[in-house]
């Protein structure tokens, strides 16, 4: 790689700041035990590294060469007429040797070791860091040896889950048929749409435009706006139409794909789809009760977790501001909003980040993000008839309840409770899966501007619910395809058994009209 005499001025800069710096913090022997384990075979013991110089030195090499890049890209290139050598993100992304471990802290010095670890550059939490229980973290090959030493050394238990990630993320979703195999399901059924694997947007969009066709009786598209890369966004009503002498049919939504890498939320939401629309055996929910649901929220990630970074969470919002770049938005990483942080309900609050580079930027303000506002919007608009709102997450197959952002309980946390208990009962009955049931800080951690703690505080849904799907860590977001029928089943049960408890709850609430 040849490289302009500037940069490798820059290169040369940086060499020596890093060398400065760990110069007190390594020595001799230390240095010697340090390439002695390179040499060894990976076998996740203890070795001479203390598990801190590798750390710090590339945390300060990122820092600085980042800094000296911004000044290359806007001070000195337009004066030469050169470029850095940085491109925008558009190869996709590998994950070869990426390995991830699950960690078990046993007390607070633990937990706090792991937090510093999992700052580290590239380092990625899956589950949450807390005492006594199992945590998740994916680690580059560049700090995978040193991590693990550094956990050996600590005497903090660990596991490996998956020693090659890119190995496991191949195996996630099977090929994409042929275009022959295409034109023949189209034939035959009308759409491409399968269940046995993840499908890419516009083959969602194909399938809510098949169902609002075919089904003209029951099924109304609804579009309430665009995603920041123009992407639409479709509301699917479901909807007999008949309503009651002197009331209106209530009204249940869901949601999905909030998140980019969980693609099992989308799948799962169209199944539910499928089930209400073509399946004749639930005419009777739809004939009671409206639905609305929006298989897809976060379109744009979702469609980069397709062609570029498997592992992408947040949307495409770009990094770069009206000011110009800043030191700290100018990486990969950097661009996109957590939209499930981005609501009005303590916005930005303990959970959340204002810093772009973090999965769990909060944006610039309460609903910045199209998508959020969108959502928000027809939510307000139909409140008077939505009594349940449901958002479709993963893993860690869990029935959360609010409030996420306090550990206060809700006033109604028992009537909550109540349904969400029925719901998890009843999804155990089908293939014996265990929802753990409860708060989001009882279970996960504290967080702000969530959607599930927005519906029911801002929009006054009172049964709001945030559903994390399978699985439990073994395949975590690479929950494999042939995963999605079983999940699906599992869910819209859960699902049943609440609407079923709404019109329990409405036929009391007229009874006790009629009697007073």
């Amino acid at each position: 790689m040849k490289l302009p005499p500037l940069q490798w001025l820059a290169v040369a800069a940086v060499i020596v700041v890093v060398a400065a710096a760990a110069s007190p913090t390594i020595n001799a022997p230390a240095a010697a035990a340090a390439d002695k384990a390179e040499d060894d075979d990976d076998d996740g013991g203890g070795g001479g590294l203390d598990g801190v110089f590798p750390f710090k030195a590339i945390q300060l090499y990122n820092t600085v060469a980042g800094y000296l890049e911004y000044i290359f890209d806007m001070v000195i290139a337009p004066i030469t007429g050169g470029v850095s050598n940085k491109k925008q993100t558009t190869s996709r992304v590998s994950y070869k040797k990426y390995q991830i471990i699950r960690v078990l802290p046993s007390d607070e010095d633990e937990v706090l070791d792991l937090e510093a670890m999992s700052e580290e550059p590239g380092v990625q939490v899956w589950m949450p860091i807390r005492l006594n229980n199992t945590a998740d973290l994916v680690l580059p090959p560049s700090v995978a040896r040193d991590v693990k030493q550094f956990l050996t050394q600590r005497e903090i238990n660990f596991v490996v889950l998956s020693s090659d990630l890119e190995r496991s993320i191949n195996k996630q979703n099977p090929k994409s048929p042929s275009l022959n195999q295409k034109s023949e399901l189209k034939a035959t059924k009308g759409h491409v749409m399968t269940w046995n694997r993840y499908h890419r947007y516009q083959d969602i969009l194909d399938y809510l435009m098949y169902l609002s066709e075919n089904y003209p009786h029951l099924v109304e598209l609804l579009p309430i706006g665009k995603t920041v890369e123009g992407r639409p966004l479709k509301v699917v009503k479901i909807s007999s139409g008949q309503t009651r002498e002197n009331a209106a049919k209530p009204a249940i939504w869901i949601d999905a794909g909030i998140h980019a890498r969980e693609w099992i939320s989308p799948a799962v939401a169209l199944f539910i789809l499928r089930q209400l629309v073509e399946n004749k055996s639930y005419r009777t929910l739809v004939s009671e009760i409206d639905w609305y649901i929006l298989p897809m929220i976060n379109a744009d990630g979702y469609e980069y977790s397709h062609t570029v970074d498997r592992l992408w969470r947040k949307s495409r919002r770009t990094a770069a501001t009206k000011s110009g770049r800043t030191l700290w938005d100018m990486s990969y990483g950097c661009e996109g909003v957590d939209l499930n942080r981005n609501w009005d309900w303590h916005w930005a609050g303990v959970g959340s980040s204002k810093d772009p580079c973090s999965d769990t930027f909060a944006g610039s303000h309460a609903f910045s993000e199209p998508e959020t506002r969108a959502v928000s919007d027809f939510i307000l608009d139909h409140r008077d008839r939505i009594q349940v709102y449901l958002t479709l997450h993963s893993y860690s197959q869990m029935w959360l309840v609010p409030w996420s952002h306090t550990k206060k309980l809700a006033d109604d946390y028992d009537d909550m409770m109540y349904l969400a208990r029925q719901a998890t009962e009843a999804i155990q009955k089908v293939h014996g899966s265990q929802y753990r049931l409860g708060t989001t800080p009882s279970l996960l951690y504290t967080t702000s501007g969530c959607s599930d703690d927005w519906a029911k505080g801002k929009a006054g849904i009172k049964y709001s619910y945030t559903i994390e799907l399978p699985d439990k860590g073994m395949y975590g977001f690479l929950l494999p395809a042939e995963k999605i029928v079983t999940t699906g089943k599992e869910i819209f049960t859960g699902i049943k058994s609440v609407a079923k408890s709404i019109l329990k709850i409405n036929s009391m609430k007229e009874k006790t009209k009629l009697i007073g």
